[in-house]
């Protein structure tokens, strides 16, 4: 019976080869996008698996509520909150600090080598960190090898660059930043490319010049605290605690924010951007249900184009029916014929969807910069998926038009006289409906994400982005001496317009906030983003004054700049009101002396913060180089030669301020290309499902365009007859998708602080272009229709 039903099926599709073409080319192309998507999303959706006690590891995160109805979060604990966490909770079996850092790694030469000099990020860690996050460990004791001061755990990969091979390296030691000397006393499996933790080099946290600090006011995105639960206890039997612990330790009245903790779940880490990882990873979950939106929206298209060209089929295929049924055929046998043809193509798509998806692959790896791969055997549940997309895509597409072919009368179906709407116009009407509301909602998605992408690409931020290199500086007190003489070589270098020295650039993801005082003894009720900068700073980013001067020449506090916003939620209407008052803030005391422009000092998804501005050598870490825009390669090149000469232990690193803002949008930009592709291929797919479907339909009304030709209708009213159905069909397509693409793209639009206004173009442009596809996909069609011999449609009648 197999073999039987196969023959007739792979019959029938060669019978009808032009639309078994487009329901398998329609088919391959949107199987390919949800493979792709399926792809992705599993690899999203598996980092910082395969540990042991994966489900009890939890990260406790920060965050203050204000006021004002501000709230803050960092990934960052206190660095005295492990210590008293371990003290305080009999809840946790384990409780870890681990702290971010950077600096030179230094190897002497080894024998025929040269010495080995890296800028690197490095990591402190306890040696509970080894016991809680279960590593395979190549060399050494995850117990022992951190124990001891100045001891380091290396990565393969690590041990690998810096002493040739990794079984080289125990008992070897590293230099970081001129300081101080490590022993390597252990070597770990290197991480895989889905892991919140980038660990290459980790010293034992007992190195640490501030792991015994007492202060519970600071926090950074840098110190992080991971902890293992008891087998048994629930998050809820924390509570309790947890309030004990804020009352105890953080609860200060006087401070202007409220500070509690959150124990967050590890598996949560890279889907939760409010408080980021050290990977600097994320992928929140919203934009992965948009993904897997998009790919049931494709899938439904191609499935439309399917039981729409099928049902039209019906009536081709009647004699066919007619016959097996007066031959004995079943209607259940029917039906197990035609899902077998469903099958097949599906199946067929799906070999060619695989192809498709290998081919494109590599271009989504470039987009999303993550190790995604397309391997059957090495990742079963993609087996699984195709599986079940074959079976489910056989019967979302198959059983409708199985259901109706099989239900026709033989006595009728053998004369041919099945009626002409037996396959349900009414449904492929609204089949046609559904699947261009689906068109014109990506299209609409596209535009207003392309809209707002230039948007960003072409606010100003309220400062100078262009031509401003930034160089990362060593910040030991011996290389912290030669600043100024290495300002001035700089500044005799051709091409160099302006320099100064700083923390971070003014719109960084380097953020620091803090309690201040204004003219008072009294904190502000709210906290001031601080960024340390020497007085050529204003000049070099070409940040604009309202009231006031720069601060002046000065190594440590003395004068602080503040921006418009700090000045309004002091409730001063006139900024030159807080010129000459005494700020407050890191210990140092001075006036205020000028107030700045506003300048966004995040991303434009967030608003300006209070910003104060003030000078403190010790504090910076960066030089910005405000450059000619002629000739900055050979420029470039001095710099880097000066650098060299002036800190030649230290690693020059360049960045150009504008690239770096690049990267606060990544999500956005492939979110962006996302919905241009995947939009293409939705008007692809709807372009040749609507082209099959007026081939058949001008196909059935041969006879009628015939019979009004001689009647002295002209092509142009036959076309016009033929277009207007669809077109009617296009517009309430259109109709139904605007309410929801608003809902959509308002909702993602809301993820912005600063966004376009929403308006009615891109909706209407989304009507013209699914209204012109149609247009010209059925006048194409239509056309050729119109255009045929009407003796040769009327010589039997």
């Amino acid at each position: 019976m197999f073999k039987l039903n196969l023959k007739i099926a792979l019959r029938n599709l060669w019978k009808y080869k032009g639309y078994t073409a487009i329901n398998v080319f329609g088919l391959s192309i949107g199987l390919a996008s949800c493979i792709l998507i399926f792809i992705f999303v599993r690899y999203e959706t598996s980092f910082d698996k395969g540990y042991n006690d994966g489900d009890r590891i939890y990260r406790i995160v920060s965050s203050w509520k204000y006021q004002d109805g501000n709230e803050f979060f960092s990934q960052g604990v206190p660095l005295p909150l492990p210590a008293a966490v371990r003290s305080d909770f009999s809840q946790f079996e384990k409780v870890a600090a681990i702290v971010q850092s950077g600096g030179i790694i230094k190897v002497k030469p080894l024998a025929g080598k040269a010495e080995v000099k890296k800028s690197e990020q490095v990591f402190y860690a306890e040696p509970s960190f080894f016991e809680i996050f279960d590593y395979n460990w190549l060399a050494g004791n995850p117990n022992q090898s951190l124990a001891a001061p100045n001891t380091v755990v290396l990565s393969e990969k690590a041990a690998n660059t810096y002493f040739g091979d990794w079984r080289k390296a125990m008992g070897n030691t590293l230099n970081f930043d001129n300081k101080k000397d490590f022993k390597v006393t252990g070597i770990i499996k290197d991480n895989p490319q889905n892991s919140s933790f980038p660990l290459e080099i980790v010293f034992s946290h007992a190195s640490f010049s501030t792991k015994n600090s007492k202060e519970w006011g600071s926090v950074s995105s840098s110190w992080e605290c991971y902890v293992l639960l008891k087998k048994g206890v629930l998050l809820s039997d924390l509570d309790k605690p947890l309030q004990q612990f804020l009352n105890k330790y953080e609860n200060d009245k006087d401070a202007p924010g409220k500070i509690s903790h959150i124990f967050q779940p590890l598996k949560a880490v890279h889907h939760n951007d409010d408080y980021g990882n050290f990977a600097n990873k994320y992928m929140p979950y919203k934009q992965l249900i948009g993904l897997l939106i998009i790919g049931l929206f494709l899938l439904l298209t191609a499935c439309i184009n399917f039981i729409n060209l099928a049902t039209a089929q019906a009536i081709s295929r009647s004699k066919e029916v007619g016959v097996r049924k007066v031959m004995g055929s079943r209607r259940k046998q029917l039906i197990t014929q035609f899902l077998s043809e469903t099958a097949l193509i599906t199946l067929i798509a799906l070999l060619l969807a695989c192809v498709i998806s290998e081919l494109t692959l590599p271009k989504m790896e470039n987009l999303f910069g993550g190790d995604v791969t397309f391997s059957l055997f090495g990742h079963p549940i993609i087996f699984v998926f195709l599986l079940g997309l074959l079976v489910v895509v056989s019967f979302l597409a198959g059983l409708y038009p199985a259901l109706i072919m099989s239900g026709f009368s033989p006595a009728l179906a053998i004369k041919n006289k099945v009626a002409a709407n037996a396959g349900g116009v009414g449904l492929r009407k609204t089949l046609v409906v559904v699947q261009f509301a689906i068109t014109a909602i990506l299209i609409i998605g596209t535009l207003v994400v392309i809209k707002q992408m230039s948007f960003i690409r072409n606010k100003s931020l309220g400062f100078d982005t262009q031509a401003i290199s930034l160089l990362s500086l060593p910040q030991d007190s011996l290389s912290q001496q030669k600043f100024d003489g290495f300002k001035e070589r700089l500044a005799s270098i051709k091409g160099v317009k302006s320099i100064s020295f700083c923390s971070a650039a003014p719109s960084s993801d380097n953020n620091n906030e803090t309690s201040f005082t204004y003219n008072s003894s009294k904190s502000a009720d709210f906290q001031a983003n601080v960024k340390t900068a020497d007085e050529s700073y204003f000049k070099t980013f070409g940040l604009q004054f309202i009231a006031g001067r720069p601060i002046s020449k000065s190594d440590t506090i003395k004068e602080f700049v503040v921006n418009e916003t700090l000045v309004k939620k002091l409730n001063i209407k006139n900024p030159q009101e807080v010129i000459g008052k005494i700020m407050k803030l890191w210990g140092g005391t001075g006036p205020i002396v000028g107030v700045v422009k506003d300048f966004n000092n995040y991303s434009l998804h967030e608003k300006i913060a209070p910003i104060a501005i003030f000078s403190r050598k010790t504090r910076y870490s960066s030089v910005a180089i405000k450059l000619e825009a002629t000739d900055m390669g050979n420029t470039m090149k001095q710099v880097e030669s000066t650098f060299n000469t002036v800190f030649p232990d230290y690693v020059y690193e360049n960045n150009f301020f504008d690239e770096n803002l690049k990267g606060f949008y990544e999500t956005e930009q492939i979110t962006g290309t996302l919905f241009k592709v995947f939009a293409t291929v939705v008007i692809f797919i709807s372009f040749i499902g609507l082209f099959g479907l007026i081939s058949f339909v001008a196909t059935q009304r041969t006879k009628e365009i015939a019979i009004r030709k001689v009647l002295g209708a002209s092509n142009i009213e036959l076309i016009k007859m033929l277009n207007s159905s669809f077109l009617w069909m296009v517009l309430i397509a259109n109709m139904v998708a605007w309410p929801v693409a608003y809902i959509f793209v308002k909702n993602w639009l809301a993820g912005f602080e600063y966004r376009i206004d929403l308006s009615i173009w891109p909706f209407v442009f989304a009507m013209l272009i699914s209204m012109s596809i149609t247009i010209i996909t059925v006048t194409l069609r239509s056309y050729r229709a119109a255009k045929a011999n009407t003796i040769d449609a009327l010589k039997y009648e």
